[in-house]
C-alpha cells in the first residue's frame, strides 16, 4: 500500500465468524488538496478462481447450479444460481484451485486450464479478486459425476448447455452471475465453441 493520498488511520475488525469483515478509518486526499476523513466496510473473503470448461466439438459449457443464500436473501425467488465452476483459493495457487474445483464440482480432470486475467468483482466492499480461466473438455476426461464436496455442503447440479442457449439465458435472466456472463462472453468474442 504505497498510494500517498491515503493515510490509514485505523482497522477494527467487526466480524471474523467466517470471513473477515473490518471497519476501516483513513484519511482521503482529494484532487484539490484537502485531505477528508472517511470510513469503510470491507470484507475479505479470500481471493478465487473461476473456469469455463467448453466442447468446442458438441458446441456445449459445463455449468453448475446450487443455492446461494445472498441471491435468495435479495430477490432470487428460489436461490438457485447457474454458474461456472469457481472456489475460494485457500492455501492453494490459482491454477492448482481451478484443477481441483473441476473436478470437485464438475467430474472433469482438466489438464491445461488457460489462465485469462485477474478481476476485482466488487471492489467498493469485497477485497476478492478471481482468477479466470477456460478450458476444453471433451467425454474422456469426465471422471466422475461431480457434484462437490459434501463435508463442505456442497450440493452442485452438473449441467451441460447449448453455449448459444446459454446466451439466451443471460438475456432472460436465467444466468444472472457476473463471473459466468464475463467468461461466456470471453468464449463468444474469441469465438472458442
Amino acid at each position: 500500500m504505497s498510494n500517498p493520498k491515503v493515510n490509514i488511520k485505523s482497522i477494527v475488525n467487526l466480524s471474523n465468524n467466517h470471513y473477515i469483515l473490518d471497519k476501516i478509518n483513513f484519511d482521503y486526499q482529494t484532487k484539490n488538496g484537502e485531505w477528508q476523513n472517511q470510513n469503510r466496510e470491507s470484507y475479505n473473503r479470500g481471493d478465487g478462481a473461476a473456469i469455463l470448461l467448453y466442447n468446442s466439438v458438441k458446441k456445449t459449457v459445463i455449468l453448475t447450479k446450487q443455492f446461494r443464500m445472498p441471491s435468495y436473501l435479495n430477490g432470487n425467488t428460489n436461490g438457485m444460481m447457474i454458474e461456472v465452476c469457481a472456489g475460494l483459493l485457500d492455501a492453494d495457487d490459482p491454477l492448482t484451485c481451478i484443477k481441483k474445483e473441476a473436478e470437485e464440482e464438475t467430474g472433469y480432470k482438466i489438464n491445461k486450464p488457460v489462465k485469462l486475467f485477474e478481476i476485482y468483482s466488487t471492489p467498493g466492499a469485497v477485497t476478492e479478486k478471481i482468477h479466470y480461466f477456460i478450458a476444453e473438455v471433451d467425454h474422456n476426461m469426465k471422471v466422475s459425476d461431480g457434484g462437490g464436496l459434501e463435508d463442505e455442503t456442497e450440493e452442485i447440479e452438473v449441467l451441460e448447455i447449448p453455449f448459444e442457449k446459454t446466451l439466451k439465458m443471460i438475456s432472460t435472466g436465467e444466468i444472472c452471475d457476473a463471473k459466468t456472463i464475463i467468461l461466456l462472453q470471453y468464449a463468444q468474442i474469441h469465438k472458442l465453441v
